[in-house]
């Protein structure tokens, strides 16, 4: 019992450090930043999920939030409610980050038709998107630096 109370403690903390080591006052500048704020959350699930992280127009963090949750290989991104959460949140700017359980950060076909789906609805709202990162144990993709859709 009490190794299952301190082996939770230190995971608390882990993720309390994560979270606080971007606060609101920090830009998000680069996918490694992404990567950082999200890995704790996202590393060792069994499932896919899809988070969006919600950005000013000078890439601070506003706001994150899970959108959706899948199976062992896919989740279901939907443009509309990610779309009215970011006109809810007054945000100019988002970026999308979802995991791999199976270990490979490489994007799939359906990750990149996904992505330019996003990028095409959010520019309809005078929305920007920054970046979709995949996250696999202990790596990431970042759709930006590859120039997988147009910005």
């Amino acid at each position: 019992g009490k190794a299952v109370t301190v082996a939770a403690a230190f995971e608390l903390g882990r993720r309390i450090a994560a979270e606080t080591e971007y606060s609101d006052k920090t830009p998000l500048s680069s996918p490694k930043s992404v990567y950082r704020i999200m890995v704790p959350h996202m590393r060792h699930l069994d499932h896919e999920e899809c988070w969006v992280l919600f950005l000013n127009k000078v890439n601070k963090l506003i706001h994150k939030e899970m959108i959706s949750q899948g199976g062992i290989d896919s989740t279901v991104i939907d443009n509309r409610i990610i779309l009215r959460k970011a006109l809810e949140r007054k945000a100019t700017g988002v970026i999308l980050v979802h995991n791999h359980p199976s270990g490979s950060a490489l994007p799939s076909v359906e990750d990149i038709r996904q992505t330019q789906s996003l990028n095409k609805a959010l520019k309809t709202c005078d929305l920007s998107m920054l970046d979709h990162v995949v996250i696999a144990r202990d790596s990431f993709y970042s759709f930006a630096d590859e120039q997988l859709y147009e910005q």
